[in-house]
């Protein structure tokens, strides 16, 4: 199997399996000196690990993660640093009634099409839990990110048709964390609490949308042609599980306008040149420009459901399926640490190699 790496000079290879002994990987390219704070990485595998309120799953796991290589006395020391997290919950029998038998919208027809095997015990490789891995690597993203003053916020903006429909530089971004579905604004989050709980009692699921922002991006990041900042962005959101859309800056809605509404006027301030509106969402020709980069990732809801449904079996036989085991209502609230953590590796990556561009 490949593509199981990302990133080109700030790397993570991760492997493990839901249901395995372990979920991990490996960080090539981390620059030496980088001061190691385990507690803040920590704190991000708990936003999103499971079982951390009634509407996420109820699979119980601490997710404690441990160095393995590459820290000398709390300091990167430029070489590979490897990490690991123990599966400890898993309840493999919640999945044997699935052996032969093909869950609509997952990976199970493709994955064993494609490899002739396939590890049905919570979906192997495909599912969510080896997102673990990009989180611990987003933290370590972040803490060279820090030390250029860039910060990675996202927040779920809309669940269902409940939207929260103001511009993020209107919102108290610190308030995200406030409340269990990660939406900064008190009410709509209340709203939003309340539909999922309803969703959940019905046995379905519900999707949505996260915004991410990122602030004090320097100008010249991302290179113009194949590797645009943007698609570079896009390529990392539309490989997180159930990510169905990505657009930046003013996305699809551009449609709408015509170039005279919707080109960004610079200006030269206090600040230096800038643009007076940013419907660039922040990069323009591939390359940052200076101003926050906002961009939307469209969850699709969850595929498996709590109500019987047809498909199926690796014979061809028509089936009826009911899920068993612990599953997300909704993904939104614990998808928001891995939309940082990939916009982070993005970020990392692009920064380290900007420093490659001139002499």
């Amino acid at each position: 199997m490949s593509g199981n790496s990302f990133g080109t000079l700030f790397k993570l290879t991760s492997f493990g399996e839901s249901h395995g002994p372990a979920i991990g990987g490996i960080i090539d390219g981390c620059p030496a000196g980088l001061k190691m704070d385990v507690d803040f990485i920590q704190n991000e595998l708990a936003r999103r690990k499971p079982g951390q309120s009634h509407i996420t799953t109820q699979r119980k796991e601490e997710d404690t993660f441990e160095f393995l290589s590459g820290i000398f006395e709390g300091i990167t020391t430029g070489t590979p640093i490897a990490f690991q997290v123990r599966n400890e919950n898993q309840k493999s029998k919640d999945y044997s009634h699935l052996k032969d038998n093909y869950r609509p919208s997952h990976a199970d027809f493709t994955y064993d099409k494609k490899y002739g095997i396939r590890d049905y015990n919570g979906g192997g490789r495909s599912s969510a839990r080896e997102t673990v891995a990009r989180v611990i690597a987003g933290g370590v993203a972040k803490l060279i990110l820090k030390e250029h003053n860039i910060t990675v916020e996202a927040f779920v903006k809309q669940v269902g048709k409940i939207k929260l429909d103001k511009n993020f530089d209107l919102l108290d971004l610190s308030k995200t964390e406030s409340n269990i579905i990660r939406c900064p604004d008190d009410k709509i989050a209340s709203e939003m609490i309340t539909y999922i709980e309803q969703i959940k009692k019905q046995g379905d699921t519900v999707g949505g949308i996260i915004q991410c922002v990122i602030k004090n991006s320097p100008v010249g990041l991302g290179e113009p042609v194949f590797d645009k900042l943007n698609a570079a962005l896009g390529y990392a959101m539309l490989g997180i599980n159930a990510v169905k859309g990505f657009e930046i800056g003013s996305g699809f809605d551009c449609v709408n306008y015509k170039g005279s509404e919707l080109n960004d006027i610079f200006t030269n301030g206090e600040k230096g040149i800038n643009t007076q509106t940013n419907n660039s969402g922040g990069v323009q020709g591939g390359i940052s420009n200076g101003m926050p980069i906002y961009f939307n990732v469209a969850f699709k809801p969850v595929a498996t459901i709590m109500q019987k449904q047809k498909s199926v079996n690796n014979n061809g036989e028509e089936i009826t399926l009911e899920a068993k085991g612990r599953h997300d209502p909704c993904v939104l609230p614990r998808a928001v640490p891995i939309v940082e953590s990939m916009a982070a590796l993005v970020m990392a990556d692009m920064l380290l190699l900007s420093r490659s561009n001139k002499i």
